[in-house]
Formats: C-alpha cells, sequence, structure tokens
C-alpha cells in the first residue's frame, strides 16, 4: 500500500489516474488532508467508489503518538513517535510569541557522529520519506489544534544525507495545495556535507540554512565531528560564501558550547576572526548533557564572555533559549532512553 503523504500533487494525479479516476480529484482529496481530514470516508465530495479505491491502495495514517512530554517550564512538546515499521523518531513543538515551530526528524537515527549529539549512538537506521516529514508537521497540528507556522530540520539526522527525500518535503510544505509554509520560515541545519551545500545554494530556496560549525579549526572540529575529516572548514566556509551569494540569504552557524572544550575567550576570538565581516549569526548553544557523552554544559558566565566577545569582532550572537530542559528535549534523547527501558 502507497503512502499518500509521500506524493505531491502532480504526481498524486497520476496515480489516480492509473486506477481509473479522474485527476481533478486529487486537488480535492488534497484539500480535505490539509483540513486535518485523515479518513477517506469523511471527505464529503469523494464518490464512494473512489473512497473504496483510496482505502485499498493508499495508506493516509499519521504516525502514533508512544511518549508525549510537556516541559512544565515553557509548554515545549517532546513526542516520541512510531512510523508504521515501528521505527521510533522524535519532533519537539515550541510554541512562540510569533507562533509555532516544530523541531522534526529526517532520518532514524543517525551516520554523522557527532561526539555530543544522542541521536548519532546507534548509527542511521534509515532515511524517512517525504510523507514521514510531513507527517510529524500534521500530526503537530492535529495534537495542537494550531497551525504549525515555521519548521525547522534538526532533529534526528542530517537532512544533507537524505537530500532528495528533504527536497520533496521542502516542496510539499511550501506549495499553495499543501501547507503552504513560507521557505523563509523553514530552516535546515547540517553538520557539512560540502556538496550538497552547493547543490542546495543552486536550487534558488529561500530557506534559513544552518550550519553546525561548534569548533573554529579543523583539529578542534575533528576532536568532536567526525565529517571534519571529510570537509575542512576552509571548505564549508567557500561553500557557504557561494550559499550567500546565490540566494543572498544570511547563514546561521550552530556553535554548542562545551565545557572546557571549546568555550574560553579564546575560542570566541578565534571563532570572531573566522566569521567577521561574512553575512552571518552565530546561534550559541550550551550543549545538552547526555550520560553516555562526558561532554559537560559551559557555565553562564564563560557563555556571556563569548557571546560578548563575537560581538566585539562584529559578529551577530545569541544565545539559543532553553526550551524542554527537564523533559529531555535535545534531538536523540528521548528515543535512546525509551529504547533501553524496551530493551
Amino acid at each position: 500500500m502507497k503512502y499518500l503523504l509521500d506524493f505531491n500533487l502532480e504526481e498524486f494525479k497520476e496515480e489516480l489516474v492509473k486506477i481509473g479516476e479522474n485527476s481533478f480529484r486529487a486537488k480535492q482529496i488534497f484539500q480535505w488532508i490539509y483540513k486535518e481530514v485523515y479518513d477517506f470516508e469523511n471527505m464529503k465530495n469523494i464518490p464512494s467508489p473512489l473512497k473504496s479505491k483510496l482505502k485499498a491502495s493508499f495508506d493516509l495514517s499519521l504516525p502514533k503518538i508512544v511518549e508525549e512530554y510537556t516541559s512544565s517550564s515553557d509548554g515545549t512538546k517532546k513526542l516520541l513517535v512510531s512510523l508504521k515499521d515501528n521505527n521510533l523518531i522524535e519532533c519537539v513543538i515550541m510554541k512562540y510569541n510569533h507562533g509555532n515551530t516544530i523541531c522534526i526528524s529526517t532520518q532514524v537515527g543517525c551516520r554523522m557522529g557527532c561526539k555530543f549529539c544522542a541521536s548519532t549512538i546507534d548509527g542511521r537506521i534509515r532515511n524517512l520519506t517525504a510523507g514521514e516529514m510531513l507527517g510529524q508537521v500534521l500530526l503537530a497540528q492535529n495534537l495542537m489544534k494550531e497551525r504549525i507556522s515555521n519548521i525547522v530540520l534538526m532533529g534526528s539526522g542530517e537532512p544533507l544525507d537524505n537530500y532528495d527525500n528533504v527536497m520533496k518535503f521542502l516542496e510539499i510544505v511550501n506549495a499553495e495545495y499543501g501547507l503552504n509554509i513560507g521557505q523563509r520560515h523553514i530552516t535546515l541545519s547540517t553538520c557539512g556535507i560540502v556538496p550538497k551545500i552547493y547543490e542546495l545554494a543552486d536550487k534558488g530556496l529561500n530557506v534559513t540554512l544552518a550550519i553546525s560549525l561548534h569548533a573554529f579549526s579543523d583539529e578542534k572540529r575533528k576532536e568532536i565531528m567526525p565529517i571534519a575529516n571529510k570537509y575542512s572548514i576552509s571548505e564549508i566556509m567557500e561553500a557557504c560564501e557561494y550559499y550567500i551569494k546565490k540566494t543572498n540569504r544570511r547563514i546561521t552557524f550552530e556553535y554548542s558550547l562545551v565545557k572546557g572544550i571549546n568555550d574560553s575567550k579564546e575560542d570566541a576570538k578565534a571563532l570572531g576572526n573566522l566569521l567577521k565581516g561574512k553575512l552571518c549569526h552565530v546561534n550559541l548553544i550550551p550543549v545538552n548533557e547526555i550520560k553516555e557523552k562526558e561532554y559537560r554544559k559551559s557555565t553562564k558566565e564563560d557563555i556571556d564572555i563569548f557571546e560578548k566577545t563575537l560581538r566585539k569582532y562584529g559578529v551577530e550572537a545569541t544565545v539559543r533559549r532553553e526550551m524542554g530542559a527537564d523533559i529531555n528535549a535535545a534531538c536523540g534523547q528521548l528515543r535512546r532512553s525509551y529504547l533501553e527501558i524496551s530493551n
């Protein structure tokens, strides 16, 4: 049975023709889906014979919530979600004054091996399809009874390691027939797969590109991010310059502050020298402590000094607000703990 959410409108029109139906029905069916109707029987302007064919040929189910946690401090929701094959992923729903943001997963697990991230501990199990990514957003809207206005591809997995499915997902959520979420409200995070950054730049999208940098030198970056053994910081910076030139979009550099590893004033100066003059913003992230890892969060004093030092170099920087810390809201933590208990 085919998963209906995996299709864009043109593809679904073709699917309907294959089963002997008129292609114009595709838009009607999509309109029901994006009104949060996921049962073919409740699609009132769809004839009964077609409903029977749809039920026989297409799966329109959303992922299932296995566990749900709500932060007592800020209302952040963390969902552990089961896919059709019983693999588990996570997504996080964050409420802001400007709307609801969802952080979605793009893979089951991750093979990038970043040492401060729980998602990578067991490696990558498989890629998510475009429909499985979309399903997380629809599930969140169904749960919240409110529209999701911003999407962050920063959960479990490396989006550019699942490039084709991610591009299709971006197409569907941005489309007028879909969720119609503007590209400027979507952030895609990558640890720095250089060829794919160039490919993404050439697509001319208006999404925000976030680079997980976390260090100012190749030597230091290799200590915490295995991808640094393949692509140097200079190669990443060249790719970023190309992206900025092609899109005229500011890049965000993610920098997880780890106590005693990359959080000194000298580290901040080196990072400032690396980024000064670039169209960028630095998102400073107090690292989430994971029991399997030895990394610890920087002190508030060191974080403040780091931010002020970057600003002296003309580099705009902000400290990410910690949301959902009391519910293991960092990517991979909830799935990891659930698997440990289940086993």
